[in-house]
């Protein structure tokens, strides 16, 4: 076990954390298991991160924001493979979010306190809206915007709010750089 700076990196059944060196890794963080972080992911304030009996995977320059949980499910009869959760590049993951085996491909939105649940599914460019529930084995379309609980179709998502969901994964990578900074100089 690794604590620096109240964070905790776990290895678990000979399965131990991989964290690229330009990622943030906040206080408070709890990191388990068969991790992957990639290239500037910044992980905020008090998330937890535990794959004992599956994988997770976080793509170069996504967020996971403060509070969130991200898990997966392991293998049983009916799902051989189980469920890894496995998050794509540029993926905005918003505060207080539970995603559990899903899967995030590049770009997609998850908004504050939205759940994930096994087998779903985010495509490149699309949006979960906030407190949403997508249930397992939902699929969101790309340049789809989904809401409420259980998670619908709403609408398409305007070249606008794409450009404004990329525009957020930038202030983030940068905001996770300062942060970083700042926790290293405090040290």
């Amino acid at each position: 076990m690794t604590k620096r700076a109240d964070v905790t990196i776990l290895s678990v059944n000979g399965m131990t954390p991989k964290i690229h060196d330009s990622a943030f890794i906040a206080p408070g963080c709890r990191i388990i298991g068969d991790v992957t972080i990639g290239e500037d992911v910044s992980i905020w304030y008090n998330c937890v991160i535990r794959a004992e009996v599956n994988r997770v995977e976080i793509g170069a320059r996504s967020n996971i924001q403060d509070g969130s949980i991200i898990h997966c499910d392991g293998p049983d009869p009916m799902n051989p493979d189980g469920f890894p959760t496995i998050i794509g590049e540029d993926v905005l993951v918003g505060h207080m979010v539970m995603a559990h085996g899903c899967i995030l491909h590049d770009r997609a939105f998850v908004g504050l306190s939205a759940t994930l649940m096994n087998g779903a599914v985010m495509e490149s460019d699309s949006m979960l809206a906030a407190g949403a529930l997508l249930t397992q084995g939902k699929r969101v379309e790309t340049k789809q915007l989904f809401a409420g609980s259980p998670a619908r179709y709403v609408r398409d998502l305007t070249e606008t709010a794409i450009a404004g969901m990329r525009m957020g994964v930038a202030h983030y990578v940068e905001n996770g750089r300062m942060h970083k900074k700042a926790l290293n100089d405090s040290l």
